[in-house]
């Protein structure tokens, strides 16, 4: 285990102060980059590829657009760590068409990644009536507010198509400043959040996988520190197995600090996500979360975004001791996601065809399953 004079801060990290007073984390679409996303759009409509039969090159986005797009993916891997896509026409298209063209910036910036128990691999966050404090609860489907917690994947990107009646608010904060927080006020209890702990995979393993895992919160690899926190899947697996050890006193006191600082008004930014905003997050050194809402009677009003999980060939060496969660923590490997009962022959091909085109390996399944 970590001991607590190994402690020390990290480099990086911000306040909410720091983001009100710098918006360079927002990025107006201009008129010309609309135009080739939406010429990128109608090219892949017409090719009337389903989603796994897609390659990069049937979103041809124009060159300078494309150098623009993963020029802020490259911001997102250090600084905030999120940047702000706004301003896209979404009234101009219907919703299966703009879950077309999220899908096509998704392939033109990393390899999508499955996200539950049906390996889906874009998400619906929407009301469907799920229970999130519960053995098998997830946040994107209920309308619950939500604990701090990183996605499985090295990039969320959520896509707003229609807000709330209210409510609903995007909040973010930075892993890194809390993590600094932590030690400075108390580093025997940051200490704990080094040293593994056991979550539940929420009823959505995959079959060859166990029902729970072990995994850090906090790790530093090649002097990156990375931060996967998911509160409610370790309130899942010690409601849920028996057979797991129980969280110490001191361990509990640990994340619930931890949860205290992620939502301390001068590091916690709440951030508005209107219709048309792509939100891009780097789950490693950013925590997301968001308030409950009350949603309009009307089904075409509710509120609706998209959801994608990316593995990017930019992102940063992971812990090893993040080897269970996300099956390879090298750089420039396709990584992460839920992998659920739902992949098939046609996406496996697809993975290794996205990845192939990003210059990363693929082999985060076992070898007799291969595609």
């Amino acid at each position: 285990m970590t001991t607590t004079d190994s402690i020390r801060p990290v480099a990086g990290g911000w306040t909410r102060r720091d983001v009100e007073q710098d918006d360079s984390w927002i990025h107006p679409l201009t008129e010309a980059q609309i135009g080739a996303l939406e010429d990128a759009l109608r090219h892949a409509l017409g090719t009337g590829k389903g989603m796994f039969e897609m390659s990069v090159e049937d979103f041809p986005l124009d060159a300078a657009v494309r150098d623009t797009l993963v020029g802020i993916v490259d911001e997102t891997q250090g600084g905030f760590g999120f940047k702000l896509l706004r301003g896209f026409p979404v009234d101009r298209w219907s919703r299966d068409e703009l879950r077309t063209l999220f899908w096509g910036i998704g392939l033109v910036l990393g390899v999508p990644r499955p996200q539950g128990k049906a390996s889906q691999f874009m998400s619906d966050v929407r009301d469907a009536g799920g229970t999130y404090r519960s053995a098998t609860g997830r946040g994107y489907n209920t309308r619950s507010g939500l604990d701090f917690h990183a996605d499985g994947s090295d990039m969320v990107g959520l896509f707003c198509v229609r807000t709330a009646r209210s409510g609903g608010s995007s909040l973010i904060s930075s892993s890194i400043a809390a993590h600094n927080e932590m030690v400075r006020l108390q580093p025997d209890l940051a200490a704990q959040l080094y040293a593994p702990m056991i979550f539940s995979r929420q009823g959505e393993q995959a079959p060859e996988e166990a029902p729970y895992y072990s995994a850090p919160i906090f790790g530093v690899r090649d002097g990156h520190f990375a931060c996967r926190h998911i509160r409610n899947h370790i309130k899942g697996a010690q409601q849920t197995f028996a057979d797991i050890p129980r969280l110490t006193p001191q361990q509990i006191e640990a994340l619930d600090l931890f949860d205290e600082l992620l939502a301390r008004d001068d590091l916690c930014y709440h951030m508005w996500l209107q219709p048309g905003d792509i939100q891009l997050v780097n789950n490693h050194i950013v925590l997301h979360s968001r308030t409950e809402y009350e949603d309009y009677d009307e089904p075409d009003r509710k509120r609706h975004l998209f959801r994608l999980w990316l593995s990017l060939p930019q992102g940063q060496p992971l812990p090893h001791g993040w080897q269970d969660a996300y099956k390879d923590v090298e750089t420039r490997c396709v990584r992460g996601g839920f992998r659920g009962m739902g992949i098939t022959p046609e996406i496996r091909a697809f993975e290794a065809r996205i990845a192939r085109a990003h210059g990363m390996q693929l082999r985060i399944y076992p070898e007799k399953e291969a595609a």
